[in-house]
């Protein structure tokens, strides 16, 4: 939660040193991320309060990565697509907490888990062309050649299809979370 901000604060850097900080801090927080659920569930020393937090962590990294992607380019990061995925992320959130209160613990989906893998890996590549693109010469041509294609786009269209498809499991499997009886 702590490197989010630090992140973003770098990456907006119109320069090629903090920018390219800002993706090691990037790298090292989804890392941290990924090591600290594997010990976690390898060691058996997860809480309520771990299950709970560590989407909320996943959550700050992403936002911060999706904020910075259309001042890249607003064609290939539209920003209709990052409000989607905010609006998805907060709605869960929201629903992991009303669960929370009525002494209910939900479980992260297979699919979310994919979902947070694919919007890490695909921000990582996004914000790197992001860097690139500082370089100038053959290094902007080539993310500029990128662009052209709409590939990245594409790739962001994938992303929100994936994010919102998982909400929309996450909002039928916990249907019962609606229901006003609590023995439900």
């Amino acid at each position: 939660m702590l490197m989010a901000p630090v992140f973003l604060i770098l990456f907006i850097q119109d320069d090629i040193l903090w920018r390219g900080l800002s993706l090691l801090v990037f790298l090292v927080a989804a890392l941290t991320d990924i090591a600290d659920g594997y010990y976690a569930r390898r060691y058996e020393v997860q809480s309520d309060f771990g299950i709970f937090l560590d989407p909320l962590a996943d959550k700050f990294l992403t936002f911060a990565g999706f904020v910075c992607l259309p001042f890249l380019d607003p064609e290939q990061f539209p920003w209709w697509a990052v409000a989607l995925i905010v609006i998805r992320d907060v709605a869960i959130t929201s629903l992991r907490i009303y669960a929370n209160r009525r002494g209910i613990v939900m479980q992260t989906r297979v699919t979310a888990k994919a979902k947070t893998i694919l919007q890490m890996g695909f921000l990582y590549v996004a914000l790197l062309f992001g860097f690139l693109i500082l370089f100038g010469g053959s290094f902007g041509e080539l993310v500029n050649t990128i662009y052209a294609t709409n590939l990245f786009f594409w790739g962001m269209m994938c992303v929100v299809a994936i994010t919102v498809y998982s909400g929309i499991e996450y909002l039928y499997v916990n249907r019962a979370l609606f229901s006003m009886d609590p023995a439900e």
